[in-house]
């Protein structure tokens, strides 16, 4: 009998193998993002110290949409560019968290770029 596999094991793997290849410095650190059904997440992390640098989610204030939807995911990658470069960090690492790029990361990586990061 064939079982159904657990999507969210599959995605923790594939996270875990992103992670043992890439990592956030002072001089460039990671961009992680986060999804889940009702929201999306967003930090800049410094991992050789363990800190977050910066922090955005469709949680925020500033965010009009409230949903884990593509227009949220535009206005939130402008929102950590913008927190981004006031902090004067340009560079980042973009780590997708295991999910595939496509819709919601896709578009969140596309407004960060468009707000001035690099990666």
């Amino acid at each position: 009998m064939v079982s159904k596999t657990d999507r969210k094991m599959e995605r923790t793997r594939r996270h875990i193998r992103v992670r043992t290849k890439i990592s956030g410095t002072s001089e460039c650190p990671r961009l992680c993002i986060y999804r889940s059904n009702t929201n999306i997440y967003v930090q800049i992390v410094d991992d050789t110290k363990g800190i977050t640098l910066v922090s955005a989610s469709t949680l925020d204030k500033e965010i009009k949409e409230k949903h884990s939807n593509i227009e949220a995911a535009k206005q939130l990658g402008a929102l950590i560019a913008k927190r981004a470069l006031e902090k004067n960090i340009k560079n980042v690492v973009y780590d997708r968290g295991g999910y595939i790029y496509h819709g919601v990361v896709k578009e969140l990586a596309e407004s960060a770029r468009n707000g001035g990061l690099q990666f």
